[in-house]
């Protein structure tokens, strides 16, 4: 069971890509924080995760804080909290916005934008993954501010960005197939970079993503995960993962920092306020749907966890019937 597959089905990731360059050195371009070019890309996202992936020649990322790292292609970069960077190659210049800068090609599909000084070529394209936080955080929590992967190491990541290569180099802006698929090959990169680097992660690594990695921990996690309505029982978690109660509770607590039924009793509540969130099921129904015995037991835990109870959470958090999927 895949545990990472099973939570990005109920965070329910959207991709795309939405950028594809060709950059001559000198260039230097400043990306603003995820959170600013939201209403552009994706309007109604809680947040945004952006990344560039280079096809061909060479960059660097860089964050506010000096962080720097070096791109080669086959190289794909990702920014999990949105953080502001610039992008660039050659000799030091002027940074210029992206937005105001390239703003115009956003409405023209993927189709090539030239830029620089005419020197060496990049090329390299971007994308990004919306996400609702309150479903995703518990893994967004456990990632730096920006991961480099170099995807191409396997034969699974040479077919991505070959596709995406050829995807790219088809668009004329206008196909809708051809945006679809650029959409799900944007999931599936996305995917496989997280994948990649949650096997990099040193052997002594704690988290949820090392965590999810372990063949006792993810295998718990995918069940609760799964089957948050089911009535766990530390036992009968421990006997479906092949351990003992007490070497699961120890295991768990050492990578999560809490037992399984605590964690359980977080998620079933992000789980419910997502179902208050994006549809019209009662209270008592949502209460079902994630394990609660009593509409009244769902309305303590709730208030408890947000400050309000499932009602009123619904009134502020409603989202539109035009936005839901």
């Amino acid at each position: 069971m895949d545990v990472l597959s099973e939570v990005l089905r109920v965070v329910k990731l959207e991709g795309a890509l939405f950028f594809n360059a060709e950059f001559s050195a000198p260039w230097c371009v400043s990306q603003s924080r995820s959170s600013e070019i939201v209403p552009y890309l994706s309007p109604g996202a809680g947040h945004l995760i952006m990344y560039h992936l280079l096809t061909e020649g060479r960059a660097y990322a860089r964050l506010p804080d000096g962080r720097r790292e070096e791109l080669i292609a086959g190289d794909i970069i990702v920014f999990p909290h949105g953080d502001a960077h610039l992008l660039g190659n050659g000799p030091p210049v002027n940074p210029v916005d992206s937005v105001s800068t390239f703003g115009r090609n956003l409405s023209e599909g993927v189709k090539v934008a030239r830029f620089g000084g005419g020197g060496e070529i990049t090329r390299f394209v971007c994308g990004f993954m919306a996400c609702e936080p309150r479903m995703s955080d518990f893994f967004l929590a456990g990632l730096p501010p920006i991961i480099k992967v170099h995807v191409v190491k396997e034969p699974s990541g040479q077919w991505l960005e070959d596709s995406i290569r050829f995807s790219v180099g088809s668009a004329d802006g206008s196909d809708a197939g051809t945006s679809l698929v650029l959409a799900k090959l944007s999931e599936v990169l996305f995917v496989e970079t997280l994948r990649r680097y949650i096997v990099g992660l040193p052997a002594d690594q704690t988290g949820w993503l090392a965590g999810a990695r372990d063949p006792f921990v993810g295998h718990a996690l995918a069940f609760l995960h799964k089957e948050p309505e089911h009535p766990w029982t530390i036992s009968d978690l421990a006997r479906r993962v092949g351990l003992s109660r007490t070497v699961l509770a120890q295991r768990f607590r050492h990578f999560l920092g809490e037992s399984p039924i605590a964690y359980l009793a977080k998620w079933r509540l992000k789980v419910g306020a997502e179902i208050l969130q994006s549809t019209e099921d009662s209270v008592a129904q949502v209460a079902a749907a994630v394990g609660y015995a009593s509409e009244s037991a769902f309305n303590r835990a709730f208030k408890r966890e947000f400050d309000c109870p499932p009602a009123q959470f619904r009134r502020k958090h409603k989202t539109p019937p035009e936005s839901r999927h």
